[in-house]
């Protein structure tokens, strides 16, 4: 199987917990767009969704498929989302694509988390794949600063990028991410940062992983 194979096995797989007449959380990036692409199929059967990115929520569109505003609902049944790396705790970085803070919302505003991913991004230890950071602009230089002193690491502007909300965003190169939970937290409590990539304090709650073998269930 080739890697995008792998990715449209784990998005068909996800469809399963997907339950009709609920809203479901959507991410961004490569894997969940198989996975918007899948749902198209089963559109009728759900209420409609919340997407974690303005690229997302236009592919959804794309589809017929309605796009709520997270504010407008009560309840958010299963989110749906790639992943840049994993251990085997379900701890996740995120962010790749940029969207880490909206995705990271609408995580945690949905009763389940299933992360689809091929077996690449399955690792022992987080780190190799630089850790995302949204930073408000006028703080990079302070939280750059903060980053290295707290955590360590190589905080790098991601050059000509702007996520949805305005903000930059630095990618901490050079991390052995030993300790996911407490180096989540850290970066959380810096000045200037409003999230890090890290979805270790809630991780996912299942992971859909695409392999030679067929998809295997992680939980």
């Amino acid at each position: 199987m080739t890697q995008d194979e792998m990715k449209q096995a784990v998005a068909q797989a996800a469809i399963e917990y997907v339950e009709a007449g609920t809203i479901v959380g959507v991410g961004t990036g490569s894997t969940a767009n198989f996975f918007i692409d899948e749902l198209a199929k089963i559109k009728h059967k759900i209420e409609g969704t919340v997407a974690s990115s303005e690229a997302s929520a236009e592919r959804l569109k794309g589809h017929g498929i309605e796009v709520f505003d997270l504010n407008s609902v009560s309840e958010i049944a299963v989110y749906v989302d790639g992943a840049d790396e994993s251990n085997k705790y379900l701890h996740l970085i995120k962010g790749g694509g940029g969207a880490l803070t909206r995705e990271k919302i609408v995580a945690a505003a949905s009763k389940k988390f299933v992360c689809i991913a091929d077996e690449s991004k399955l690792v022992d230890v987080m780190g190799k794949f630089p850790l995302p950071v949204e930073v408000i602009p006028m703080a990079r230089s302070l939280v750059a600063r903060e980053i290295i002193k707290q955590v360590g690491g190589e905080p790098v502007l991601r050059e000509g990028f702007t996520t949805d909300n305005g903000n930059i965003i630095l990618d901490i190169h050079n991390l052995e991410i030993m300790e996911p939970t407490k180096i989540e937290q850290i970066l959380t409590n810096i000045t200037g940062v409003v999230t890090n990539g890290l979805f270790a304090i809630k991780p996912a709650n299942v992971l859909l992983l695409g392999t030679q073998d067929g998809v295997k269930t992680i939980t």
